[in-house]
């Protein structure tokens, strides 16, 4: 159980790390905008982006990068870490009495 709140808890830094880069950028542009996990991904690094890209297309199956990973990288960072985080913080929990 240590295991999923360690996990919960790394995934709940990446995510207030995302939500910390649109408040960043909503500060420096003027206006808030969801930023999608992709363009995150992309600006911190777009070699390791385009690398997975093509070792999921080659070497695990092309049709999960076009509508599968695709459609996760459009979502925002912060939901994408958030909610996974939570559930495991959640799953991982102390039961009382024990």
């Amino acid at each position: 159980m240590i295991i999923l709140r360690i996990l919960g808890g790394l995934l709940l830094i990446l995510a207030l790390a995302a939500l910390g880069w649109e408040a960043l950028s909503a500060w420096q542009g003027g206006g808030w905008r969801m930023v999608p996990l992709g363009e995150l991904w992309f600006k911190l690094d777009s070699k390791s982006l385009n690398a997975s890209q093509a070792g999921v297309q080659r070497y695990v199956a092309p049709w999960l990068w076009e509508p599968v990973i695709t459609t996760i990288l459009l979502w925002p960072g912060w939901a994408v870490f958030g909610v996974p985080g939570v559930l495991l913080l959640w799953a991982g929990r102390r039961k009382p009495g024990r």
